[in-house]
């Protein structure tokens, strides 16, 4: 492959993984990131499937990935007293997981990882604090380099391929398909917020408790692996509807918030939402108020007609997000590692890579983007009717050994790393 000059825009999970594969192939490569710093905070994810793949073809990665995993041995349903109802754990097979995945690790951990692997190689240059303002296609053509100008300090570059990695939101993304910040999104009606608490409410466990109030509301509590007096704390919020208009508009100026990165009105709509709630709910939120690691956002799935334009390609969250299914991480190191292979596989013909790019990933895509039905209905149920039912369900499997069952032999059909099978690249072994 031709030295090509690649810009990649995101320095999170996607974009150091594209610009780690891409500098291999024989890129020179150029990643930008509109935030002063690498972002370290963020929800626990799981690598599965071809993310597990991708992995293992990182040299170094899986040891790092292993030494920072978020040490959870399990979830186990709570009610309003703390009573567990059961516990899922891992099967201990990492190539056929369960709901709890052997490879569970903090985003930002894992970001710091792909960000140490990356920011020491010559051909990939760092620069944060910086983000895109024009794209301009060779001659308003989509067949020849493109031509980026920067808000931040620096100088208008020409490159040979532009790579969108900076989320659901993706401004770049606007601006390269020349649409709206939201177009292409669609809602799932759901939302996240994730932070740390100095305190162990779990006294030393290092299994998860999740807890779900009426109103779709759900809350977990899980172990954080760098100190035992601290836990994490996820909130899912999967509302009845926002069709009334004191809710759309609720939902509105969370959507506002999140695209602003206004942490003090994200936590103040989260704290009203959860207020209540149940449980240990107000005594978590007091310690959200004052987090200074906290993260929301709202979940959605991302799909445009095609993963690129042009020389201007999509990877990770910002082509092809995939809601409440579990699989943006694995989408993300998937189209990273399958964009270089394409591109250095047709011997720097980019126009045949991008079009083998899309080719490969789409069966990827589709199926990743298949929400399991009955997903908010088993995290967050509406009533308190319908929370009993499932934590007396949830008792049931547990206690009887159905869920171990079900999680050997039925759980490879969404978590085995043989399900999608990604080209071994003679060009980037």
């Amino acid at each position: 492959m031709s030295k090509l000059k690649v810009l990649v825009v995101g320095a999170s999970v996607a974009g150091p993984t594209a610009a780690y594969w891409l500098a291999k192939a024989g890129a020179t490569v150029t990643v930008i990131e509109r935030f002063p710093k690498l972002r370290t905070g963020g929800q626990n994810i799981d690598i599965r499937t071809a993310g597990v793949t991708v992995m293992r073809r990182t040299p170094g990665m899986e040891a790092a990935v292993r030494a920072k995993t978020t040490r959870m041995d399990g979830m186990s349903w709570v009610d309003t007293t703390g009573q567990r109802y059961g516990t899922i754990r891992p099967t201990g097979n990492p190539d056929q997981q369960s709901l709890i995945s052997e490879y569970e690790i903090f985003r930002g951990d894992l970001a710091q990882i792909l960000y140490d692997m990356t920011s020491d190689n010559e051909n990939i240059n760092y620069h944060f604090g910086e983000q895109v303002v024009s794209i301009q296609q060779n001659n308003g053509t989509d067949n020849g380099p493109i031509t980026v100008e920067f808000a931040n300090g620096l100088p208008s570059t020409q490159y040979d391929l532009v790579v969108a990695c900076d989320g659901a939101t993706s401004r770049t993304r606007a601006i390269g398909l020349n649409c709206g910040i939201r177009d292409y999104i669609h809602p799932t009606n759901s939302w996240a917020a994730y932070f740390s608490i100095p305190q162990d409410l779990l006294q030393g466990s290092t299994i998860a408790q999740g807890y779900s109030a009426p109103g779709g509301r759900f809350m977990g509590i899980g172990p954080d692996p760098s100190s035992a007096t601290i836990n994490r704390v996820g909130l899912l919020s999967f509302p009845r509807s926002t069709n009334t208009s004191t809710d759309s508009a609720s939902f509105s100026s969370f959507r506002t918030a999140v695209q602003q990165n206004d942490n003090t009105t994200l936590k103040q709509y989260v704290a009203n939402h959860y207020r209540n709630a149940g449980w240990i709910t107000d005594s978590v939120l007091t310690h959200m108020l004052s987090s200074s690691d906290f993260y929301a956002s709202e979940i959605v799935q991302v799909k445009v007609p095609s993963i690129y334009k042009g020389r201007f390609v999509l990877v990770g969250d910002a082509g092809y997000a995939p809601g409440p299914t579990g699989g943006g991480t694995t989408l993300a190191l998937a189209g990273a590692y399958v964009l270089a292979g394409e591109i250095a596989k047709h011997k720097g013909d980019i126009d045949a890579g991008l079009a083998g790019y899309e080719k490969a990933m789409r069966p990827i895509i589709t199926d990743l983007h298949k929400i399991p039905p009955g997903v908010s209905t088993i995290m967050a149920p509406q009533t308190e009717w319908g929370i009993w039912i499932r934590n007396n369900i949830f008792w049931l499997i547990t206690s009887s050994g159905i869920i171990e069952f079900a999680q050997k032999y039925l759980g490879g059909a969404f978590a085995s790393s043989e399900k999608h099978k990604l080209e071994e690249y003679e060009w980037l072994r």
